[in-house]
């Protein structure tokens, strides 16, 4: 096997909502993850030792601060690899926007070093070694729709969002997911996103069901010091999206099309990049 390619899909959160805090500073969290058609992709082949990671973007470390690398390290060291690894990453997914792009890379990166070494480990195996990178990257290495909880890499694989268009935009702001995180006060919420809802609207495929209840708690926190992502969820919803919310701790936002609106959506789309907002794509939920 001399090199492959692996894609590493985004995800927006459905709901999302802060239980508590542990003592160890990690947040309780109760969330609905969905994967979505935007993706990374990375490219595989040995190399005599080391880990060389390569991209198309300049915006990211290469080095050890890199989750692709950290990945790698992991599992090199912890299957007592003496070849080394080369790993070259095409960057499609908004850089630190709420889309999980760095854990759905480090997942990859897990995936394809098993892959290219034929190391036979189970994918709950690989979850294990996973969460130790990222509360995200278990849930990336299984996709799909799928509640999560405790500090997220607790997971249950829920029935498919119905088929519908997903519109996502994320602003050139920069959001730090650990100061949203450090400044949302759990005990302070006055309402709670109805996840069990939209369980129960997805078991249904109610997709209004879900729709109706989309909800992020932490949005209390990023919403007043950006508020450009009200902005953007309001034009959505003005654009025609039966639904629009932030995902994860932003900048992201999506905005949801039924089945049968897609001529809607494509034109809610040009109508965004536009307006300036270039980071926007058309998807749909895998």
């Amino acid at each position: 096997m001399d090199e492959f390619s692996i894609r590493a899909y985004a995800k927006i959160n459905l709901g999302l909502d802060v239980i508590g805090r542990l003592p160890n500073g990690y947040h309780q969290v109760k969330m609905i993850m969905q994967s979505i058609d935007l993706w990374d992709e990375l490219t595989f082949r040995r190399i005599r030792k080391g880990i060389s990671v390569t991209s198309d973007s300049s915006e990211l470390p290469l080095d050890e601060n890199n989750l692709i690398y950290k990945a790698a390290a992991l599992l090199l060291k912890e299957c007592n690899i003496s070849s080394g690894v080369g790993i070259h990453l095409k960057k499609n997914i908004p850089i630190a926007a709420g889309m999980a792009g760095g854990s759905t890379d480090a997942a990859a990166a897990l995936k394809g070093v098993c892959r290219l070494f034929d190391l036979n480990l189970s994918q709950k195996r690989l979850m294990e070694y996973g969460v130790s990178i990222g509360a995200d990257v278990p849930y990336c290495l299984m996709g799909g729709t799928a509640l999560a909880e405790g500090i997220g890499e607790k997971l249950t694989a829920l029935p498919p969002l119905p088929d519908c268009h997903i519109l996502t935009v994320t602003p050139k702001i920069s959001v730090s997911t650990k100061s949203v995180y450090q400044s949302l006060d759990a005990q302070e919420l006055t309402g709670h996103p109805d996840i069990d809802g939209i369980v129960g609207a997805l078991s249904a495929k109610d997709l209004a069901g879900v729709l109706v209840r989309m909800d992020n708690v932490l949005e209390t926190v990023t919403v007043p010091a950006h508020p450009v992502i009200r902005t953007i969820k309001d034009r959505m919803r003005s654009l025609g999206a039966a639904g629009s919310l932030m995902s994860g701790s932003g900048p992201t936002v999506f905005g949801i099309f039924p089945q049968g609106q897609e001529a809607s959506a494509k034109a809610a789309l040009d109508s965004l990049r536009q307006e300036g907002l270039e980071q926007a794509f058309l998807v749909r939920p895998i």
